[in-house]
């Protein structure tokens, strides 16, 4: 038996697999065609270049070696295969010194560069590829993902409307987590972008009628933000001096020149959306919904107006939502026993206790027992503040004394409506102190704080200062710590419809995937509180709510226009509607509260076209943010339209860096996916900081992180192999720790198919033309394996795990079809028509495996395959018939049985040859078993 090298990772033209497979493997069986001269050409030089190779290679092993005799046994380790090394043992005949060589470890092969190919041929976008040309000898992904994405994109391969109606096969339906307008495309969208694409493909291809929304989001802090700058840099003005209408024209105008990267960054990455159904939050038909939501609520006593305490960004001067506040920094104030006749206090916010109005101890701490009744006197203000005995209060905390705030901190704000007490302010908007006596007035925050400690020092009322580890809210859009401050906001009344979206998963309407999301599902909805949904933005949604004359809260009125909230006040207050004069809420609605509406405001809602798409079927997107998005939109789904908005969730991991670091520009760490989709140099990647926002002590940091991370930059890996890697990367649960190498290996994947798909191509001929309809070849390993790989992936993708599906597909190709049966037919390809088949079917069915994580090379290969006669012939793959298991139904247990068995003893006489150096050029050696000898001479004695 010929046993051939095994193992070799081979990038070559000519390789596929762990063995090259040469220009005559079809030839070996039957006398190959005459050959044109330009045939006979080509080979002459072909062979002088391996000529000319294998005299480097032999001066290399010379140079290395020295001995001729050692060099002879270097030679045998070639193609060695660790994973079956070291098991087994021959005696060898001969030379000892040459058996010590031959267990001398080979130096690793280097993969040869294959170069970047690139498409030239004249294409018009949206014309489809020329695939008459031949395979380029190598696999490249620029060449590879030319053209087809604008042909896919005309053709309507993405619309709902391609294909039968109605359809049997039911309604896929599933809206994109719409990234913000500001943003650029970042490994968060690329993992969103790959699971997403794949379950649509596979739907797609199953025969479902599948929809995928795309949408874009108008960000409204983070627009405003990007807009004020710039406003800033290029005009030295800012918003408030061009004015609210001014402004929102110059924010219109960026969205229009930078709004559409998103889209096309997406388009890049493979993404089979329905174009044409594009919708972005501020879209007339969206504000319509808004404004719908918003009345329809306010009218239901959902939506009611109140002051309370909000997080205050003094920076942008504007409340934030709980998911723009971040966590930080360290505290330090406290204080020890204080003399008799005084109350110490700790406190970490030393300027707030110009707005203290009591003091609170616990009633059973045995130091504060005679304060029952007590009052005590503020050092600056001079006010007479009550001491409560209250249970919240930890007496082992500090002095086991507090301070009440009740204007500027959540617990004593609670603490306040418990007891009745006043809410004076001492901060404002802008974080200056107000409503305090001199010299405090007017003084920052931060200044107020020193003002106030050295105060008490001069007063003599410093008793100490103690370390205290303590958590800081930061504003993640500026970055200046956010402060509680009492504001009238507008809330939306969370309790009743959290119950009814926690009572949906509970019955198993709505199904959490992982399950174990559900846990924090329920923490979320059993603990809510009222939904703060105003901001004190001008870019955004406007509030439709109108103030009517002076007073109370009373005096507000919703309208879908003004007109409506006019005929709303009149009726109230019994007067002519002309008599009416109306003031809009300056503030917008929380971009959450737009985004919450997504799954039905996109279909023209509150217009009845819900029928077909109306609930989705799946919502896929990031598990973090699970409570701020998913429990939103199925709280107001229900509470707008009774349904809910979609009937399962999948939610992903979150991307972090190959060291498991969340990534950071100010780290160096961030990686765009288009970089690792072209590549880029290290000296590209600090031009890309060079070009951020980063202060000059974060650059030089985030420098020495590239160069650590990626020193020699980031390969190409092309958009296939990023997919595919982000696909399998979801076994790591929570987080995906994401290495680049890794990608870059499935980059040599693609390679694999490439090449084998080209073998096949030359072995099946110009002439073949496959069977019209799905028939079994008597080939029974080889098609078990197939159906063992179709079972599994469809099973894989219906259940979401992604891991298995990627596995069983990159296995089937690289292990058994590569590895194992291109090389047992090469022999008799040429004579053997079952076997031409069998190949065909398995290509084929393996293209289609594919096509749901590598749509670009899955498409390039499938198109060059001989086409099955019509009508099983489908213009693209991306509308090709997936494989179903019960088409694939071959599973033979025998065949894979005596396979695995044949196989085991083809490794384990490989591994003996490569640990012993037997190689076709060494001399006769014995090897002895339980049936005697068996002797072999000559070159082929192995």
């Amino acid at each position: 038996v010929e046993l051939g090298p095994v193992g070799q990772d081979a990038v070559g033209p000519d390789a596929v697999g762990p063995a090259a497979v040469g220009q005559d493997a079809v030839g070996q069986a039957a006398t190959p065609p005459a050959k044109s001269a330009a045939q006979l050409k080509k080979e002459a030089k072909r062979k002088e270049k391996l000529e000319k190779f294998q005299q480097k290679q032999e001066k290399s092993r010379e140079q290395q070696v020295g001995d001729p005799d050692r060099r002879r046994g270097g030679e045998g380790t070639q193609g060695r295969d660790p994973r079956w090394e070291g098991r087994g043992s021959v005696t060898r005949v001969g030379d000892e010194g040459l058996r010590a060589q031959a267990k001398a470890k080979a130096p690793k092969k280097e993969r040869r560069d294959p170069g970047v190919l690139t498409y030239d041929l004249p294409t018009p976008p949206g014309e489809k590829k020329d695939v008459s040309v031949p395979l380029p000898e190598s696999y490249s992904p620029q060449y590879v993902e030319a053209a087809w994405y604008s042909w896919w994109e005309r053709q309507g391969f993405f619309k709902p409307e391609y294909g039968v109606s109605p359809n049997p096969r039911g309604v896929f339906m599933m809206c994109v987590p719409p990234p913000n307008v500001t943003g650029s495309l970042h490994l968060g969208h690329a993992l969103t972008s790959a699971i997403q694409d794949s379950l649509a493909r596979w739907h797609r291809m199953r025969g479902a009628t599948t929809l995928w929304n795309p949408g874009c989001d108008h960000a409204g802090i983070a627009t405003q933000v990007v807009v004020e700058r710039r406003l800033w840099r290029q005009r030295g003005l800012t918003r408030h001096q061009l004015g609210r209408e001014e402004f929102l024209r110059e924010v219109w105008r960026w969205k229009d020149e930078k709004g559409d990267r998103i889209y096309q960054q997406l388009r890049r990455l493979g993404a089979s959306m329905d174009w044409d159904r594009a919708c972005f939050t501020m879209d007339p038909k969206m504000c319509r919904a808004v404004r719908e939501a918003f009345v329809r609520l306010h009218e239901s006593g959902l939506i009611y107006r109140s002051t309370r305490l909000v997080h205050w960004s003094c920076a942008l001067n504007s409340a934030i939502s709980d998911i723009e506040v971040g966590r930080g920094g360290r505290g330090s104030l406290g204080a020890r026993e204080g003399e008799e006749g005084e109350v110490v206090v700790a406190t970490t916010r030393l300027e707030t206790m110009l707005g203290d109005v009591a003091v609170a101890v616990h009633p059973e701490d045995p130091r504060y027992q005679h304060l029952r009744g007590r009052r005590v006197r503020h050092p600056f203000t001079g006010r007479s503040l009550p001491v409560l005995h209250d249970a919240f209060v930890d007496p082992s905390f500090g002095t086991g004394a507090v301070k009440i705030t009740p204007a500027h901190d959540a617990t004593d704000f609670e603490v306040g409506q418990r007891h009745g007490l006043p809410r004076p302010s001492v901060i404002g908007e802008d974080g200056r102190l107000i409503n305090v006596p001199p010299p405090f007035l007017g003084l920052p925050r931060f200044t107020g704080r020193a003002a106030v400690l050295e105060a008490l020092k001069q007063r003599g009322l410093f008793r100490g200062v103690t370390e205290n580890p303590m958590v800081v809210p930061i504003c993640s859009r500026s970055k200046d710590v956010v402060e509680p401050l009492l504001k009238p906001q507008w809330y939306v009344r969370c309790q009743g419809l959290a119950r009814g979206a926690a009572a949906a998963v509970r019955r198993g309407d709505l199904r959490l995937r992982p399950p174990a999301h559900a846990r924090t599902w329920f923490q979320w909805m059993d603990n809510i509180r009222d939904w703060c949904i105003s901001r004190q933005l001008w870019w955004g949604h406007r509030i439709p709510a109108y103030f009517v004359t002076d007073g109370d809260d009373r005096y507000w009125v919703s309208g879908r226009s003004e007109e409506e909230a006019r005929e709303k006040a009149a009726r109230n207050f019994g007067v002519a509607p002309e008599r009416v004069t109306l003031r809009q809420d300056e503030d917008v609605l929380d971009t959450w509260f737009s985004s919450g509406l997504f799954p039905f405001s996109i279909f023209g809602w509150p217009e009845p076209d819900l029928e077909v798409f109306y609930p989705g079927t799946l919502l896929e997107t990031g598990h973090d943010i699970l409570f701020f998005w998913v429990a939103r939109m199925v709280m107001l789904g229900l509470a707008l339209t009774g349904r809910l908005p979609f009937r399962e969730v999948y939610l992903h991991a979150i991307v972090r860096d190959a060291h498991g670091r969340k990534m950071s520009k100010s780290l160096g760490n961030v990686i765009d996916p288009l970089d690792v989709i072209t590549g880029i140099s290290l000296q590209g990647l600090h031009e890309q900081l060079e070009n951020s926002n980063l202060d000059p002590a974060e650059l030089e940091r985030a420098r020495e992180g590239q160069k650590r991370d990626f020193p020699n930059g980031i390969p190409e890996c092309g958009t296939d192999a990023l997919r595919f890697a982000l696909c399998a990367y979801t076994a790591q649960g929570r987080d995906i720790n994401l290495d680049v190498g890794r990608v870059l290996g499935y980059r040599h994947f693609c390679n694999k198919v490439w090449n084998g798909v080209r073998f096949v191509l030359r072995a099946l001929g110009p002439d073949y033309r496959p069977p019209p309809d799905l028939q079994v070849p008597p080939l029974r390993w080889v098609l078990s394996r197939l159906s063992r790989a179709v079972g599994v992936c469809g099973g894989a993708l219906g259940g979401f795990d992604f891991p298995a599906a990627t596995s069983a597909v990159h296995g089937f190709w690289l292990y058994e079809l590569c590895d194992v049966y291109l090389e047992c037919v090469k022999p008799v390809l040429a004579r053997a028509a079952a076997a031409r088949d069998a190949l065909f079917t398995c290509v084929d069915a393996g293209l289609r495996l594919l096509a749901p994580f590598m749509p670009f090379l899955g498409e390039e290969l499938w198109q060059r395959l001989p086409p099955r006669q019509p009508p099983r012939a489908p213009p693209s793959l991306c509308v090709c018939p997936y494989p179903e298991a019960s088409e694939y139904c071959w599973q033979d247990e025998e065949a894979e049985t005596t396979m695995e068995f044949v196989l085991s003893v083809v490794r384990a006489l490989r591994s003996l040859r490569a640990h012993h150096g037997l190689t076709r050029s060494r001399p006769p050696c014995t090897g002895r078993g339980s049936g005697g000898g068996l002797k072999g001479g000559g070159p082929r004695g192995g």
